[in-house]
């Protein structure tokens, strides 16, 4: 098997610039870096990660742990974590936490067990014991898409301990309501998620701010938690229809909660938009095969999961630096769900 040695050799450099090459660890002619790759790939070289995790105390892996792994938003982040991470030489070890506060913090000793450089975490709603564990063990850690109460604006106004990245979720909820206002409605119900958690905070707050600005009254009664999930979301929206007067419009604040409410108004034999109009937070690939077609915000899911690795990265090549919030706008997805009728076609003479 060939070993370093050989690949100095081959290339004419010596094993202290073979090594430089491998592992980023330092700026390399651009001419000398190919015949040391050159050389790897003539002789079949492949570098010995344990060995070198033992002299770096790296081991060049990345865990990330979030919950509802199946869900196609967080499968989006997953995808964008894992290019990311792969781009830059780092493996991905995989965990779910299931929004549960204590098998988050045991899933993330377990990753630091088995010696990951850093965590990606989407934190639970009661995320205190986990960030103790990382305090305690000064793990590099990046939270992911829900953010800590100060970030978030649901606290005290501090710098985050933590680097975090999250897509903007007030403005583009306002957006929503505003756009249903726009269109008549006057009673606007929001199924929001689980109570804790900062994404259900923004957009309860941006529901409220476009509640104010099309100059209509804020009912709690027309707020209902769907926590998250489908079947919390169908009872939600049978409170909802349950009302003395029930809304005539919903938004809902994630895509498996659009789930839930769209079942429980199909068996209450509610069409969308006729008896009911929604839109929804969360895009997904197949929101435009529903009939009617999905009025959506799309999250830059991709995006936030690659944007995640690079500050984990940034931390580990910089462990002092102070901590960053990143926070990504969103899209505003228009379609049919909403009561508009759908544009017209590319191509028509309309």
């Amino acid at each position: 098997m060939p070993t370093m040695a050989d690949v100095a050799r081959s290339a004419g450099v010596s094993v202290a610039t073979v090594s430089h090459v491998l592992n980023g660890t330092r700026p390399v002619l651009p001419h000398t870096r190919q015949a040391v790759l050159d050389a790897v790939e003539e002789l079949g070289y492949t570098p010995n990660g344990l060995a070198r995790s033992l002299v770096t105390s790296r081991t060049r892996s990345i865990g990330l742990a979030v919950s509802a792994i199946s869900n196609p938003y967080f499968t989006e982040i997953l995808q964008g974590v894992e290019a990311c991470a792969l781009e830059h030489g780092y493996s991905l070890l995989l965990a779910d936490p299931h929004d549960d506060p204590e098998h988050e913090r045991t899933v993330v000793q377990l990753l630091h067990e088995r010696r990951v450089d850093g965590v990606i975490v989407a934190p639970s709603a009661r995320p205190d014991a986990l960030v103790a564990y990382l305090t305690r063990h000064a793990l590099p850690a990046v939270f992911l898409d829900r953010l800590l109460p100060a970030a978030a604006g649901q606290g005290p106004r501090r710098p985050p301990a933590f680097d975090q990245i999250g897509a903007d979720g007030a403005a583009p909820t306002a957006r929503l309501v505003g756009h249903l206002a726009a269109l008549g409605h006057r009673r606007i119900g929001l199924v929001a998620g689980l109570p804790g958690w900062s994404t259900t905070a923004e957009r309860l707050s941006g529901y409220r701010h476009g509640l104010a600005a099309a100059g209509l009254p804020y009912d709690e009664r027309l707020v209902v938690h769907g926590d998250s999930s489908a079947d919390g979301a169908a009872r939600a929206t049978a409170d909802l229809l349950a009302l003395a007067v029930p809304p005539t419009a919903l938004v809902t604040g994630n895509n498996a909660m659009t789930i839930g409410a769209l079942r429980t108004l199909r068996e209450r034999g509610l069409t969308v938009p006729v008896d009911m109009a929604l839109c929804c937070f969360d895009d997904f690939d197949w929101a435009d095969l529903f009939t009617p077609a999905l009025t959506a915000i799309a999250q830059p899911g991709r995006d936030m999961g690659a944007g995640a690795v690079r500050l984990l990265l940034d931390r580990l090549a910089a462990p002092d630096r102070p901590a960053r919030t990143v926070r990504l706008p969103c899209t505003f997805v228009h379609r049919t769900s909403c009561g508009c009728p759908p544009p017209p076609e590319k191509g028509s003479d309309s």
